[in-house]
C-alpha cells in the first residue's frame, strides 16, 4: 500500500538526511540571488515549525510573523479546521479531476464565495492570483469586445505576461517587452480615467482598492466614481482583491469600505488557499460568462489543469467557515485599528516616522526626511546610494533582534508593510510596537549597529550600480 515501509520514499528521512542543504540547494538549482540576499541581511534562518503568528527557528526561539507568506497565511499555519479538511479529502479517495463530470466541491465554494458579493453570479477556480487576473482580463476582452486595459500607477497584478501588462512597476516590465498595449493612469485620476475611456476600445479598468506597493488606499469615492464612468462608456470594473480580500482590510473585500462599489470581476487567492494548496477565483456577472462561454464549441475556451481540484476547493470551504466561526473579519477590523493607531500615536516621537495609513490588517509605514541636522546628513547617505535602505534599516534589526518578520513595501520605498494573519491578538500588537520603539530609538540616537548596518548597505548599493 502506498505510504507502508518499503515503498521507496520516506519524506521524513529525506528533511532528516538533507534538509540542512536548504540553502546549498536553491544557490545551486534554483534562484541563485535569493539566498546571497538572505545571506547579505542576515535573514538567513531555519525555520523548525509554526502555529498561527509565530514560527520557531531550529533554536528554538518564538518568531512574530507579520508578513504571513505575502498575504497567503491569513489564519495563521496550519489552523486545525484546514488540516482536518485536507486529511478528509484526502482520506475520501475522491476521483477528481476527471475533466468530464461536475463534482460537488466547486460548486458549493463557488456558492459560499458568491454569498460574500451577492451583486455577482458566476466563479472560475485556477491556482493563483495572477491567473483569477489573466482570466479577469480574457473575459472583459471577450465581453465587452474592446482589446485595452487601464490600470493605475504602481500596481502589482501578478507577473504572468498579461498580468505584467498591467503591472504599474517599471522594475517588473523591464526585458520582458513586447507587453500587451495597456495603459497606466494615476490612482484616483477620474480625468486621465474619462480621457482614456472617451477613446471608446477600453475593456475594463483594474484596480486594486488598496495598493500593496506602499499601501496606498484608492481616494475616498474614487472606486464609486470610476465604476459609474466605466459603465457610461460600456467598460468593466475589475477589483483585484488577491491581497485585499478574505478579510484582510476590515470587510470581507476591500471594495466593500466604498458604498455602492459592486466591481463586475472580482479576483481572489493568496488567503482562500487556507496557507496549503494554490487556489485563486475569478467572480463575475451572469451575462460576461454567458458570453465567454457561448456555446458548446466553447466549453473549454477557458480553463485551468489544476482549477477546482477537490484538496484546493475542500481548503478554500474550510477557510471560509472559520471566518465566521472565528469572526475574523471583524478581528481583522478591530486588531488593525489597535495596532494603526498605536504605530500613529508615534509619528510626533520620531522625526524619522512620517506617516502610518492602511485599513484592518493591511498597514504602510512610510519613513521621511528628518529635520535635524545629524539624522539628515545620514538620511541624504542613504537615499544618494538607494532609496530604500532606511526602511530596510529598520526592517533587519526587527527580525535579527526581535524576531519580527516583516518586509519592504517595495523597490526603492521607504515603506514597511504589514500584513500579519488575521488571527494576530493584543499582545502580538505588543510586541510588534515595543519592538519598533526600540528600533526608532536606535535609530534617532545616530550611532550603533543600526547606522553601521546602513553603510553596509551603502557599500553593497554602490558595488551594484
Amino acid at each position: 500500500m502506498t505510504g507502508e515501509a518499503g515503498s521507496g520514499f520516506d519524506l521524513r528521512a529525506l528533511l532528516a538526511e538533507r534538509g540542512a542543504e536548504r540553502y546549498e540547494l536553491h544557490a545551486r538549482h534554483l534562484n541563485p540571488q535569493l539566498p546571497r540576499m538572505l545571506h547579505t541581511i542576515g535573514f538567513d534562518k531555519v525555520y523548525e515549525r509554526a502555529e498561527g503568528a509565530h514560527f520557531w527557528d531550529a533554536e528554538g526561539n518564538d518568531h512574530l510573523d507579520m508578513l504571513a507568506g505575502f498575504g497567503v497565511m491569513g489564519l495563521g499555519r496550519h489552523h486545525p479546521v484546514v488540516r482536518r479538511a485536507l486529511h478528509d479529502v484526502l482520506d475520501a479517495g475522491l476521483a477528481d479531476l476527471t475533466r468530464f463530470d461536475c463534482p460537488p466541491l466547486p460548486g458549493l465554494l463557488a456558492e459560499r464565495l458568491l454569498s460574500y458579493s451577492p451583486h455577482l453570479d458566476r466563479v472560475f477556480f485556477g491556482n493563483s492570483g495572477t491567473e483569477a487576473v489573466e482570466t479577469a482580463l480574457k473575459f472583459a476582452r471577450y465581453a465587452t469586445g474592446r482589446p485595452r486595459i487601464l490600470y493605475c500607477d504602481h500596481a502589482f497584478h501578478g507577473l504572468t505576461t498579461g498580468a505584467l501588462s498591467v503591472n504599474g512597476e517599471r522594475g517588473f516590465r523591464d526585458g520582458f517587452a513586447p507587453l500587451l498595449p495597456d495603459t497606466r493612469i494615476p490612482l484616483g485620476d477620474l480625468a486621465a480615467l474619462e480621457r482614456e475611456l472617451r477613446r471608446g476600445d477600453v475593456a475594463a479598468f483594474v484596480v486594486e482598492p488598496i495598493q500593496g506597493k506602499g499601501v496606498h488606499a484608492a481616494p475616498p469615492g474614487f472606486l464609486a466614481a470610476a465604476q459609474e464612468l466605466l459603465h457610461r462608456h460600456k467598460a468593466l470594473l475589475i477589483a483585484d482583491e488577491v491581497q485585499t480580500g478574505i478579510g484582510r482590510t476590515g470587510d470581507f473585500y476591500a471594495y466593500q469600505h466604498e458604498p455602492g462599489v459592486e466591481p463586475d470581476l472580482v479576483c481572489v487567492a493568496k488567503a482562500l488557499s487556507g496557507g496549503y494548496v494554490p487556489v485563486g477565483a475569478t467572480l463575475g456577472r451572469d451575462w460576461i460568462f454567458r458570453k465567454v462561454y457561448s456555446s458548446m464549441d466553447r466549453v473549454l475556451v477557458h480553463s485551468a489543469s489544476f482549477g477546482s481540484n477537490a484538496q484546493a476547493m475542500a481548503a478554500g470551504l474550510a477557510v471560509l467557515a472559520v471566518m465566521e466561526d472565528e469572526q475574523l473579519v471583524a478581528r481583522a477590523r478591530a486588531t488593525g485599528e489597535l495596532l494603526r493607531g498605536r504605530l500613529a500615536a508615534l509619528v510626533g516621537d520620531y522625526e524619522l516616522l512620517h506617516e502610518v495609513r492602511g485599513r484592518g490588517l493591511m498597514i504602510g509605514i512610510e519613513f521621511g526626511r528628518p529635520s535635524s541636522l545629524g539624522l539628515r546628513s545620514r538620511w541624504t547617505v542613504l537615499q544618494a546610494a538607494r532609496r530604500g535602505l532606511f526602511a530596510q534599516m529598520v526592517v533587519v534589526p526587527l527580525l535579527r533582534r526581535h524576531r519580527i518578520l516583516t518586509q519592504v513595501s517595495g523597490d526603492r520605498l521607504e515603506v514597511i508593510k504589514l500584513i500579519p494573519p488575521l488571527v494576530i491578538d493584543e499582545a502580538d500588537v505588543d510586541r510588534f510596537v515595543g519592538a519598533f520603539r526600540e528600533v526608532m530609538d536606535e535609530a534617532h540616537d545616530g550611532g550603533g549597529l543600526m547606522w553601521e548596518f546602513g553603510r553596509t548597505l551603502v557599500k553593497q548599493a554602490a558595488a551594484g550600480s
